[in-house]
C-alpha cells in the first residue's frame, strides 16, 4: 500500500516539474501572442522582430528608479543604433499616460503599451529588461536600474547573436 501512495507522489511531483519547465520555456522565448500595442493602439507582435536583436525594457512613469536609467538607456540606443538592435519601452500604463510622458521627456524611444499581466514574465518590480537574440531567444535578463551606456554593458549587448 505505501509503494502505491509513493508512486502516486513521484508522478505528481514529475507533472509539476513539466509544467514548470514548459512555462520557462514561455518566458524564454518571444511571445507570439500580440500583448504590445503602439501609442496608437495598433497590435504589435514581437515575433516579427525576430532576426535583429531586441532590448525590451519594462518600466513604468510612476517608477523613479526606471526614470533614472532612462538617460543612459538614450545613450545606449545611440551608441547600438548600428548593431541591428530595436530597442522597445514597454508599460501598462494607459496610453494616455505613454503619450503625455513622451511630449514632457522627448526621449527617443519606441513607447509601446504592455496589455498582459508582469507576473507571468517574472516581474515583480521594476525596471526589468529582456535582451532577446536574433532567433527570438531571451538571452539575457536585467533586473533594475543599470548604467546602459557603460563600455562593459555595452559590450555584452553587441556581443548578442
Amino acid at each position: 500500500m505505501n509503494l502505491k501512495y509513493l508512486f502516486i507522489y513521484i508522478c505528481c511531483i514529475a507533472l509539476l516539474n513539466c509544467a514548470k519547465v514548459q512555462n520557462k520555456d514561455k518566458i524564454n522565448t518571444i511571445n507570439t501572442e500580440s500583448l504590445y500595442v503602439d501609442l496608437e493602439g495598433n497590435a504589435i507582435n514581437l515575433k516579427e522582430l525576430q532576426g535583429r536583436r531586441i532590448l525590451l525594457n519594462f518600466w513604468a512613469t510612476w517608477c523613479t528608479p526606471c526614470l533614472k536609467e532612462m538617460p543612459s538607456m538614450a545613450r545606449a540606443q545611440e551608441a547600438l543604433e548600428n548593431e541591428n538592435y530595436v530597442f522597445l519601452f514597454a508599460t501598462t500604463d494607459n496610453l494616455e499616460t505613454i503619450h503625455q510622458f513622451k511630449k514632457k521627456t522627448n526621449y527617443p524611444f519606441h513607447f509601446i503599451q504592455f496589455k498582459g499581466t508582469l507576473d507571468k514574465l517574472n516581474i515583480h518590480a521594476l525596471p526589468a529588461t529582456f535582451i532577446y537574440n536574433t532567433k527570438g531567444k531571451k538571452v539575457k535578463r536585467i533586473d533594475g536600474a543599470t548604467d546602459w551606456a557603460s563600455e562593459e554593458l555595452l559590450n555584452q549587448l553587441r556581443a548578442v547573436q
